[in-house]
């Protein structure tokens, strides 16, 4: 088994990291795929990408005792179709993530920090947050600034946000883990406030948000 790492937080949410260390035939002995599910990862092209869907399943099998079936909202958003826990799911070619929580919305996102993040400064951050920027660290800041934005993205499941408009990032100097304050600003203005937290293992940065 490859569970690298399991994170029971304060407010009752559970995170789980599979770390994929195992060759595609190992994850399908590892995990129980419904066979609607198999049939879709089969006619993935990219080995990766089959490996990293298995993955989610071997990980799903080890936090569950009963088998889940995973289905997807119209705009991705995943969730359990024979359970009310809350999931989200996030996932690179070497780990997957999931956090759940029997109630609250979340959000949940994983990057590699070998990732070239150059297009997140110019798409994806806003002047102020570009201008917080610091040159000693932008690789890992720019992650986290990515991860969080994506983090809430999920957790409002909702289409057509602008990431540089409608998710703002406090300022914050980036470490190995730590707090992060945003804002969330609905098109006709309404606004809500997040507390994420983050954390860097591996050359990965990881960012959540719950509730």
């Amino acid at each position: 088994m490859a569970l690298y790492l399991k994170k029971e937080l304060d407010n009752d949410a559970k995170i789980y990291v599979w770390e994929i260390a195992e060759t595609e035939d190992q994850l399908l002995k590892l995990s129980s795929v419904p066979s609607d599910e198999l049939e879709e990862i089969n006619l993935l092209k990219s080995e990766a990408r089959r490996k990293e869907k298995l993955a989610v399943r071997a990980l799903l099998d080890e936090i569950f005792d009963e088998k889940v079936y995973l289905g997807h909202h119209d705009n991705g958003r995943p969730f359990l179709e024979n359970s009310l826990t809350e999931i989200s799911i996030s996932h690179t070619s070497r780990f997957v993530a999931i956090i759940i929580h029997k109630d609250e919305d979340l959000g949940i996102d994983i990057e590699s920090l070998d990732r070239d993040f150059s297009a997140v400064e110019k798409k994806a951050l806003s002047e102020d947050e570009i201008d917080d920027l610091s040159e000693r660290k932008k690789t890992l800041q720019l992650a986290i600034y990515w991860c969080a934005k994506e983090a809430i993205y999920k957790r409002m499941s909702i289409s057509g946000v602008d990431f540089a408009e409608q998710i703002e990032i406090e300022k914050f100097n980036p470490h190995d883990e730590g707090e992060l304050e945003a804002t969330f600003i609905h098109k006709d203005g309404t606004e809500i406030d997040f507390d994420l937290e983050y954390m860097v293992f591996d050359n990965h940065v990881m960012v959540w948000v719950v509730g």
